[in-house]
């Protein structure tokens, strides 16, 4: 079979589907194990908390907290200074960084991965995710959050504590501001819109579907097992959905990580959480990517853009689906 090119609408950019490279999926390398005494020194578990500037939580009916926001000690950006760019010669254009960097402590809970928390565990996190973004919007200064979790140290985790990050900043980043023009150059109504529907009907790359969200092997996955979250409901942007829509679509990321576990094993992974900048309104449709780190990017991915996944969408949605009904 010869290598399969496939566009990815949201971004352009090629992908190259080349199966007979593939390895066996249980052949794919699972997480590296962080230190034995992690746990003891965690600067996000309870008995080690210390210092921690909290911004918001959750907490249970006795006051203990559940899910929590922090500043990050080592911020990337954190700065209320609005962008300003600034042309210093010919190729040297700097701006002010602004922005505010925050960590999103899912669980007191050191070893409950989020593939493991309940229905209300999941709410907890959605609706803290929820302020805060709200909270982000109000910012003037700000124009866009990225939301992300990296877990494991393939991820680019530095503490095995269950996490996320939220970086609120003064730009439209490239990514994005490409999915944007993707969006408005679709004219047959919303790209996520259409591709749910054009899912749905196929159901060849159908991983989970639920009333709230459908969980695809995308058509143009760039890597082995890559699942993108799909909110049924359509809105631009995260922070204005209703509670019950950010809950149902948690629950669907956490359902695709648990059959991501049981098919593949404990690999590392990253989630990448796309809204609509928040000075921005259609056409967009807010969105989750979910990328395991099962291959690793070389040289020709770097050099030209274009990435080779060894797993035909088709078949990982298979494995997927059918681990999600064990």
């Amino acid at each position: 079979m010869a290598t399969e090119l496939r566009l990815d609408p949201l971004n352009g950019r090629w992908v190259a589907i080349r199966p007979e490279r593939a390895l066996r999926p249980d052949a794919f390398v699972l997480r590296t194990p962080f230190t034995t005494d992690a746990a003891d020194s965690c600067p996000f578990c309870p008995e080690s908390f210390d210092g921690e500037v909290v911004v918001d939580e959750t907490t249970d009916a006795d006051g203990h907290w559940q899910s929590r926001v922090v500043a990050n000690r080592y911020p990337a950006f954190d700065s209320d200074a609005p962008f300003v760019s600034v042309n210093k010669g010919p190729v040297f254009t700097e701006a002010t960084a602004g922005g505010v960097h925050e960590v999103l402590i899912f669980t007191p809970d050191h070893n409950r991965s989020l593939d493991a928390m309940d229905d209300g565990e999941i709410e907890n996190i959605m609706a803290l995710l929820k302020r805060r973004l709200v909270a982000h919007a109000s910012q003037s200064n700000l124009r866009y959050t990225q939301a992300i979790i990296n877990s494991g140290r393939e991820a680019g985790a530095s503490i095995e504590h269950p996490h996320g990050q939220l970086m609120g900043i003064s730009f439209v980043p490239r990514d994005v501001a490409e999915e944007q023009a993707r969006f408005s150059q679709f004219v047959a109504g919303c790209l996520l819109c259409t591709a749910i529907e054009a899912e749905s009907t196929s159901g060849r790359r159908t991983v989970l579907s639920s009333d709230a969200a459908l969980v695809v092997a995308p058509y143009w996955s760039g890597v082995p097992y890559e699942m993108l979250v799909l909110p049924r409901h359509h809105a631009t942007h995260l922070h204005t959905e209703s509670d019950a829509v950010l809950t149902g679509v948690g629950l669907a990321l956490r359902d695709a990580l648990r059959a991501l576990k049981a098919a593949i094993g404990d690999v590392a992974y990253n989630v990448v959480v796309h809204s609509a900048p928040y000075l921005h309104g259609e056409p967009f449709h807010w969105h989750i990517h979910l990328f395991p780190k099962a291959t690793t990017r070389a040289g020709f991915e770097l050099g030209t853009g274009v990435s080779i996944n060894v797993v035909k969408p088709e078949d990982a949605a298979e494995v997927l689906r059918n681990a999600a009904t064990v």
